[in-house]
């Protein structure tokens, strides 16, 4: 059902409320968070964000080592952060801060 809205024009809005549907884009990157254990202590890498490009991903690590209080490194295209940090990175994510 549909029906007028209040101000100026015959502007119509539906009663229901419309779904937005995205679709995925192929070319996007999709990061993978793990965690390593080197020499006795843990690594978190995030990987799959190399089509970003070096000065992105050394920004993107220093943004995540201070989000994290944690030191860490770029090589390779991934980005490297001391400790076991695979919660704070995922939640970073989900709350949407991409840049």
């Amino acid at each position: 059902m549909t029906k007028r809205t209040s101000g100026p024009g015959w502007a119509l809005s539906s009663d229901e409320s419309s779904s937005v549907i995205k679709k995925a884009n192929p070319n996007s990157p999709k990061p993978a968070v793990r965690l390593e254990k080197r020499t006795g202590k843990y690594v978190t890498v995030i990987s799959g964000l190399h089509t970003y490009g070096s000065e992105r991903l050394n920004s993107m690590a220093k943004e995540w080592k201070t989000f994290c209080g944690a030191g860490g490194t770029v090589k390779n295209g991934v980005i490297e952060i001391q400790g076991d940090q695979v919660k704070a990175i995922q939640g970073w994510f989900l709350k949407g801060n991409k840049r």
